[in-house]
């Protein structure tokens, strides 16, 4: 069991996870918690991290800083998603480890997993086969931090370990019009239009892949239960275990926004990888499950997204 005075390092947490598991954390205890702006502490500066490892000295690590973003930021700068998240991962593990934190809970992607990995995707299917080409460059540097933690605890016996979340959403999300995830871009589109008294919305692609989703705070109880147990797996997926078609979660969005107008589909623009339903079986079998449905929680994110825009404080 982790000791509510540890003192524990949540990287990102001005970011939609962090921020989650830093309420989590605090709800249930643990308030000697440290944080750091990316203006107070540059993760891809190895020296600026080493230093702080040093001096900070905490006793466990929640990462969740990554750089991240839908298809179209993925697709457009693979080399600024591939050297920023491989830096920051590898400067904070390294240094952890060097200054013998306890432990560290690494968090990951789905899209670790390969394009055509069988469904729901295991734990075990990690690198059978290719990548999908759109989020090529994000989920290698994840699969490396993901490595780089198994590396180190088979090698030193140290509890560094990993949890991969599925399609995340929720408070504090980025709704950006382009480099957003799917979700949110959707909960963005829908509610403009309907403001805007549009008779129609587009999406991307055809409508047929098969997304999952989980809100961000399940995600964090979900963290916390994996940071008190005491031989956690190497790595570990983190979902709700349901899937819906892209057209299907474009209704839903509509219905909670409260847009009536007509759906259509560019199926000119990129689909994505078909389908990806991760297997929660093996967290399932440790004990945790979510607890948020998927319109209860679609529901909230829209009342927070409403919130932040009248407070001028939406993340864009």
């Amino acid at each position: 069991m982790m000791e509510k005075t540890a003192k524990i390092y949540v990287a990102g947490h001005r970011g939609m996870v962090g921020s989650a598991v830093c309420r989590c954390l605090k709800s249930k205890g643990f308030n000697n918690l440290v944080t750091r702006t990316s203006s107070e502490l540059n993760l891809v500066s190895q020296s600026q991290v080493e230093t702080f490892f040093q001096e900070e000295q905490p006793d466990a690590v929640i990462f969740a800083a990554a750089r991240v973003g839908g298809i179209h930021a993925n697709n457009t700068y693979p080399s600024e998603f591939m050297y920023e998240n491989m830096m920051m991962e590898m400067n904070a593990i390294h240094s952890a480890h060097k200054n013998k934190t306890g432990r560290f809970l690494f968090l990951g992607s789905s899209c670790i997993y390969p394009r055509e990995a069988p469904q729901p995707m295991p734990e075990d299917c990690l690198l059978t086969s290719q990548l999908e080409q759109t989020n090529e460059a994000y989920a290698l540097a994840k699969i490396s931090g993901l490595k780089y933690c198994a590396y180190l605890r088979r090698q030193y016996n140290v509890l560094f370990h990993s949890a991969m979340p599925t399609n995340l959403y929720g408070p504090g999300d980025n709704y950006h019009p382009q480099d957003s995830h799917v979700l949110p871009a959707l909960i963005r589109r829908f509610h403009e239009a309907r403001e805007a008294g549009a008779e129609a919305v587009t999406i991307w692609g055809t409508g047929t892949p098969r997304r999952e989703f989980l809100h961000v705070d399940d995600l964090a109880e979900g963290l916390l239960y994996l940071l008190e147990l005491e031989n956690p797996p190497d790595w570990v997926n983190v979902g709700s275990g349901e899937d819906i078609a892209i057209r299907d979660l474009a209704g839903v969005v509509a219905e909670v926004v409260g847009f009536s107008g007509e759906i259509r589909l560019d199926t000119s623009k990129p689909d994505g990888t078909p389908r990806k339903l991760m297997d929660n079986s093996l967290i399932n079998n440790l004990g945790w499950k979510p607890r948020i449905g998927l319109k209860e929680g679609i529901a909230s994110a829209y009342k927070d997204f409403l919130s932040s825009l009248e407070s001028g404080l939406l993340r864009s």
